[in-house]
């Protein structure tokens, strides 16, 4: 009798992407394949949140943390390589929730919930982003109370810090805008 198991059949995570405490909120919603590992979910999630990938992150799912190195929070506390994980080996359902923390200092909270899987459709890239509202935060600003204390700086223009945030982020930055397009492009040149 052979004992190994038949590989699960590739189906389809629709997960949306919320950051914690943005209001009104940050958000976004993805579909990938449920082979996806959570390494891969990691730059997957960098990109659609718009994040650089300068700084440590974990997942936590059901109260356990997994992380790039095994070592969250400088050794720490001790986590599981997230590079040997598959979301359909640690995702039993819909409506599940699980936890996305990228820059320990900035400490941005994400909440992940599985809306549906899916069928897997032939024809369709994947990943890919459906929808999303807002732009992200930028980088090193502070976390979520640093993200609205620069908000309130750029609707003064009269504010002593105004130009160098609005040169540190762009003319074109606008806390309103999620580009899809933008992002969708740059899910089709993941490897």
């Amino acid at each position: 009798m052979d004992s190994t198991k038949a590989p699960k059949p590739v189906c389809i995570y629709q997960i949306k992407v919320t950051l914690q405490k943005s209001q009104p909120p940050i958000w976004r919603r993805i579909q990938v394949k449920s082979n996806t590992t959570l390494h891969k979910l990691h730059q997957i999630l960098q990109i659609v949140m718009d994040w650089g990938d300068e700084h440590a992150h974990q997942f936590i799912i059901n109260h356990i943390s997994y992380d790039l190195s095994g070592e969250a929070y400088h050794g720490l506390v001790e986590t599981e390589d997230e590079r040997k994980y598959r979301l359909n080996q640690l995702i039993p359902a819909p409506k599940f929730r699980f936890e996305y923390e990228y820059d320990f200092g900035d400490s941005w909270e994400h909440i992940l919930l599985v809306e549906k899987i899916l069928p897997f459709q032939k024809g369709v890239h994947y990943p890919v982003c459906l929808e999303g509202e807002r732009a992200c935060p930028p980088e090193d600003i502070g976390g979520i109370s640093g993200y609205y204390r620069f908000l309130e700086t750029l609707r003064d223009p009269k504010h002593p810090d105004y130009q160098e945030m609005r040169g540190w982020v762009g003319k074109n930055f606008d806390p309103e805008v999620f580009d899809i397009k933008k992002t969708n492009q740059a899910l089709r040149r993941m490897r």
